[in-house]
């Protein structure tokens, strides 16, 4: 038997059901940004997320919950864009070997001795270079790219030593490079034989020697701390890196016009932090990687510079890129 409630009793019974009501709507209302990458935390490029995440909070107090997960644990390195075009992550950081594999004409910015140095990258991202592209990857990804993060310069790192003047003198060397056929390539290209292995397993893959070596920029072997079971970097600096936060269409679509303004500030932000960090710490690590014991050397680079760039004009790649691409892209000062 249910009694009637007496009037006072039925009034703060009704206060608390609507208060039931209100509170998951608010906390619904709260948009999740669930943040995927393969980066370590001591890297430039994991830091910056955090910088993602305060600003965020401070633009836009309590209208969304940034999620950040790190070291590959949420999705595995490359498989990202997938994810987000299933609904099921926001926001990466993609490569331009993630892009290439949807978008082919983006693969001139996956080849050796194309762009110059950081400042010519950001540039390039920064112009109608960028404008266009960033355009068709939207169009053909349902991502929307947010601002271009340097990732470095990456150069050859070795087990052991090796007089390395010319790839002829990497013939035979299993170079770890991520598993995509853009980054095979360009390993071959280099004149070694490029092994794909997932980030997360590099370390020990040079420990127990199945790989020879990796190629990475210099902040991204201290962040690893790859320099504990390599004996040798070679300057070979044949690929000016980048990483390109991106956010999934589904998510931004889904944001007031005044959301997606300040989602695009919390990324420039963030990538002008890495991008900061990563330049001042770039030039320092010739002599951190020396007081360590790793020999550091340089090669021909013009040598490098000319057989890689053959290796490219003479496959499939070049055919793919935009007619007079490359000569803006060399235009670009």
């Amino acid at each position: 038997m249910n009694p009637i409630a007496p009037p006072r009793r039925r009034a703060v019974l009704a206060a608390m059901a609507a208060s039931s009501l209100v509170l998951p709507a608010w906390a619904q209302s709260k948009a999740v940004l669930r943040i995927s990458s393969p980066a370590v935390p001591d890297d430039w490029h994991a830091k910056m997320w955090t910088v993602f995440k305060d600003a965020l909070d401070k633009s836009a107090p309590g209208e969304f919950e940034v999620q950040i997960n790190l070291n590959a644990s949420l999705f595995k390195q490359g498989a990202e864009p997938a994810a987000m075009a299933r609904g099921n992550l926001e926001l990466t950081t993609v490569s331009a070997a993630d892009i290439a594999k949807i978008v082919s004409e983006f693969s001139i910015f996956t080849a050796g001795y194309v762009v110059r140095d950081a400042a010519q990258q950001q540039k390039i991202f920064n112009g109608p270079i960028g404008t266009e592209m960033f355009k068709t990857v939207s169009d053909k990804m349902d991502i929307t790219i947010l601002s271009t993060c340097y990732y470095g310069t990456r150069q050859v790192n070795l087990r052991e030593v090796r007089n390395v003047r010319n790839p002829a003198d990497l013939k035979g060397v299993k170079l770890r490079m991520p598993g995509s056929k853009d980054w095979l390539f360009l390993g071959e290209a280099l004149g070694a034989t490029a092994t794909p292995l997932a980030f997360g397993e590099v370390y020990l893959g040079l420990k127990a020697g199945t790989i020879d070596g990796q190629d990475n920029p210099l902040p991204t072997v201290k962040a690893a701390k790859f320099y504990e079971v390599t004996k040798q970097i070679v300057l070979t600096s044949h690929l000016v890196d980048g990483l390109f936060i991106a956010i999934s269409n589904k998510a931004l679509a889904a944001m007031s016009a005044a959301q997606r303004q300040k989602v695009q500030a919390a990324a420039l932000a963030a990538a002008a932090y890495n991008n900061e960090n990563r330049t001042k710490e770039e030039a320092q690590l010739v002599e951190f990687f020396k007081k360590e014991g790793v020999q550091v050397s340089t090669p021909d680079l013009d040598a490098f510079h000319k057989t890689v760039q053959a290796a490219y004009m003479n496959a499939d790649y070049a055919k793919t890129w935009p007619h007079g691409l490359l000569e803006r892209i060399n235009a670009t000062k």
